[in-house]
């Protein structure tokens, strides 16, 4: 297994490793010791799975390991289901609504997400967006569409239901929509 092959994970299982322990330093630290288990074990990779699979399996041991030492009982697969009232506390979908179901004004046309994404500024700015979610979606979001883990992934991950989980990618969506029309789409203007 070459070691190019194995850094060009590093950035993903750096995102995993931060929603999981908040806090970069020991992140950093938790996908070095993976990747290190990696190189000193090529074997163990028998291909069953993708490589990026195998790699988070390997994190999920080690930040478990990290929490372990830190005398707490949470695991990465203790996580609470995700009740849906709770992370909506503050968020009125239906004020994006009108009553026949059509969007109340429609969301604002973004012009060049393409070329947004391109800019360290506005990774910055979704940063502070994908921070200010509910951890719970956070950590969902951040699972399907940063990690690259199926729904089903997802939901074993999380333990929430497959319903439940179209629910919450749809409320991290509208949140991080409106806060990335609002911070950077309609303010770059």
């Amino acid at each position: 297994m070459r070691e190019q092959t194995l850094a060009a994970q590093r950035p993903i299982l750096f995102r995993y490793a931060l929603l999981q322990l908040r806090d970069s330093t020991l992140a950093d630290d938790a996908v070095q010791d993976t990747l290190l288990a990696a190189l000193q074990s090529p074997s163990n990779f028998k291909g069953n799975s993708g490589l990026r699979t195998w790699l988070i399996g390997i994190l999920k041991h080690k930040i478990a390991d990290h929490w372990r030492r830190q005398g707490r009982e949470t695991t990465i697969s203790a996580f609470e289901p995700v009740d849906s009232h709770d992370d909506d506390a503050d968020l009125d979908i239906d004020a994006f609504f009108i009553g026949d179901g059509h969007w109340n004004g429609g969301p604002k046309v973004w012009s060049d997400p393409e070329a947004a994404l391109k800019q360290q500024e506005f990774w910055a700015v979704y940063e502070l967006c994908h921070n200010n979610l509910p951890p719970k979606l956070a950590k969902i979001f951040m699972l399907r569409e940063l990690v690259g883990l199926a729904a089903e992934e997802v939901c074993q991950e999380t333990g929430i239901s497959e319903a439940n989980y179209w629910v919450c990618m749809h409320r991290a969506r509208l949140r991080l929509r409106e806060c990335l029309e609002l911070r950077w789409f309609n303010h770059a203007k």
